[in-house]
């Protein structure tokens, strides 16, 4: 029968006996990265060494490490560390809080001195204003308290108040309040212009707006990044030595001079506890973004326990299916 003219005609496969063949799966290779592989095991032996001479060198003492580690003298200088870092933190931030509305205030006199101390107490290393509130008496013999430019009501001795505890705590305060009022500052500047209209479209008043609208939604970047300049505040109080105040590195160094043969060993101790206490620091920070990503992100991030369950379960599925193979 033939087709009418224009009709395409398929070709038609002849017939066979031969039955299917059934399909099979390729599998997939992935691309060979013999640059990474050299590094790693570059890096692995550098690593290996690394611990090797840790473990093996007799020059770091460890039994030395072990007696002194828990010692009371060390614990007591890592509590005066502790007392140092928590009273600095706390006041640093409420000084950095004042130094940032200062600097965001429309007076431009609260303005320049807000910038003018930031930008000197930045310039400042730590250990000279350190340094230069120990020889305060020097300058100052007796602090009055009275009429400006006129009589005083009472006067005291700077000395006697002045003691190791409030001079490095004022320090370090000092020095931690121009870094916390530029995070301060750039959180309350990373909020949404429009909540600020809005508040001041429903005629709240500005203490309100700040302390209920504004400040709660700066936190979010406010906290992460403040808890991270903590971990700095804590290697910061190893200055304190130098005003005659034996905290954890202060008291290794006095062990040192008295025990000269355990230098090394206590050097290892100080290292060991400063990064515990970071650590610590450090896990704290990472849940403290973890909290205030809510809202901000679709995925919060996972927290160790989960990375490890999830590499096990990826390991488990791996080694079922190269068995399956």
């Amino acid at each position: 029968m033939s087709e009418p003219p224009g009709t395409a005609v398929l070709p038609v496969a002849p017939p066979t006996d031969e039955p299917s063949k059934p399909f099979t799966a390729q599998r997939v290779l992935p691309l060979r990265r013999p640059g990474r592989w050299i590094a790693t095991a570059v890096v692995l032996v550098l690593v290996a060494q690394f611990v090797h001479g840790l473990t093996t060198n007799p020059f770091y003492q460890w039994d030395r490490f072990g007696y002194w580690f828990l010692r009371p003298t060390i614990l007591d200088g890592l509590l005066i560390t502790l007392e140092v870092a928590a009273y600095s933190a706390v006041l640093g931030l409420l000084g950095g809080i004042l130094l940032a509305l200062a600097r965001l205030s429309k007076s431009p006199v609260l303005r320049a001195v807000s910038w003018t101390y930031i930008w000197a107490l930045r310039s400042i290393p730590l250990i000279v204003v350190l340094l230069f509130l120990y020889n305060f008496s020097a300058l100052y013999k007796t602090l009055s308290v009275g009429v400006p430019f006129g009589p005083a009501f009472f006067s005291f001795d700077e000395s006697k108040l002045a003691t190791d505890m409030v001079i490095a705590v004022i320090g370090l305060s000092l020095n931690e309040a121009a870094y916390a009022a530029e995070v301060v500052r750039g959180g309350i500047l990373s909020v949404d212009q429009g909540q600020h209209e809005a508040a001041a479209a429903l005629g709240l008043p500005k203490s309100y707006q700040f302390t209920k609208i504004v400040f709660p939604q700066a936190l979010r970047s406010i906290t992460p990044n403040y808890v991270n300049q903590l971990i700095g505040l804590i290697k910061s109080t190893s200055l304190v030595f130098y005003v005659s105040l034996l905290d954890l590195f202060g008291t290794a160094q006095t062990m040192g001079a008295t025990y000269p043969g355990d230098i090394v060993p206590l050097l290892l101790v100080v290292t060991v506890w400063y990064l515990i206490l970071t650590s610590l620091v450090s896990v704290v920070q990472f849940y403290v973004e973890r909290h205030y990503a809510r809202g901000a992100t679709r995925n919060l991030p996972p927290t160790p326990l989960q990375k490890l369950r999830t590499g096990l379960t990826d390991l488990r599925a791996r080694i079922r299916r190269e068995a399956a193979v």
